[in-house]
């Protein structure tokens, strides 16, 4: 049923269960205190998202297969980074079927979202195309005309904005149906019309590094992994690893590796009872044995001590106060 609306979120793995909910798992990790909102709008054969965050930071998202996903960012700067390429103002990425991809971002920034069923979308392609279309195997980048690149995110914007200050209007069918068949519309003439760009092997073959990066790091958060171990987990040299971390993620693989362990940290902390749970036990969980030094890393990624986190009622246990 066609609708809409807006949430502000101050916790990642809030905001994660809110995309979880458009069909992108996403592993959210900060540079800063956090904050950032999700517009929504459905309408009847698609969905759009406005995602804006207010901080830098990293993103691992893993698209549901069942989709077809469309997204480009909002013109500001500085330019995001996805799958190691920044992305420009005027480009959109037409995403593989269950694409995995790393984002990045070095200070606030907006990212879009169209979604919908790729039959649905393979019937418009050929409807308003008048030739075949299908879904590509691999993701593209297309630049789009100061037109296209003007005519798409307006559309979009229009239905973020009803989502946002009169969502009863998006419930409407004539409504929502005049506004998907507009962008429908002006999607398929990009995706038809403008020259794609497609990533090399050596960029391909750097993702799918990355993507195993990410598998071996699930498995193995409860401890440090130094680069020895990693590159033998994933198969790869040291020297490769390292760069297609300064590439994807703008840091080393230890550093990354670190800020996973402290946001898982302060996700138990922040969900733990402070009576039945101390720090230490949660950070020897998750392999941090020097207390001191863990203190001190944790204070400095987040602004807090540990036992500050800890004390904090999360949301959950307020609702039920």
């Amino acid at each position: 049923m066609p609708g809409g609306g807006t949430r502000t979120f101050l916790e990642p793995d809030h905001y994660e269960a809110s995309l979880r909910q458009a069909q992108i798992e996403a592993v959210i990790v900060p540079r800063d205190k956090f904050s950032a909102r999700l517009t929504w709008g459905e309408l009847h054969h698609l969905q759009v998202l406005r995602c804006e965050e207010d901080s830098p930071r990293l993103a691992y998202l893993q698209l549901a297969p069942s989709l077809a996903f469309v997204t480009f960012p909002a013109g500001f700067e500085p330019l995001p980074v996805w799958r190691g390429r920044e992305i420009q103002p005027s480009d959109i990425k037409f995403h593989s079927r269950g694409e995995r991809l790393h984002q990045s971002t070095s200070g606030p920034s907006v990212w879009n979202v169209i979604a919908m069923d790729p039959a649905q979308l393979e019937r418009y392609g050929r409807a308003l195309s008048g030739k075949p279309f299908s879904w590509p195997l691999e993701g593209r980048v297309f630049q789009l005309s100061p037109n296209l690149a003007t005519r798409l995110p307006r559309l979009h914007a229009q239905i973020c904005r009803l989502a946002q200050t009169k969502s009863k209007m998006l419930s409407h069918s004539e409504v929502a149906r005049a506004l998907e068949q507009g962008l429908i519309q002006a999607l398929i003439t990009c995706l038809t019309t403008v020259r794609a760009r497609i990533n090399g092997y050596a960029k391909r073959h750097h993702a799918r590094i990355m993507v195993r990066f990410e598998e071996v790091l699930v498995e193995h958060l409860s401890r440090p992994l130094q680069m020895p171990e990693l590159c033998e987990l994933i198969l790869v040299s040291d020297r490769t690893l390292r760069s297609c971390c300064a590439e994807f993620l703008g840091m080393t693989p230890t550093q990354y590796v670190l800020l996973r362990r402290l946001e898982e940290v302060r996700r138990a902390l922040r969900d733990a009872d402070p009576d039945i749970v101390n720090v230490g036990d949660v950070a020897h969980r998750f392999g941090f044995t020097e207390l001191g030094r863990f203190a001190g890393r944790y204070r400095a990624t987040f602004g807090e001590t540990p036992s500050t986190t800890l004390q904090r009622i999360p949301e959950a246990r307020l609702a039920a106060l």
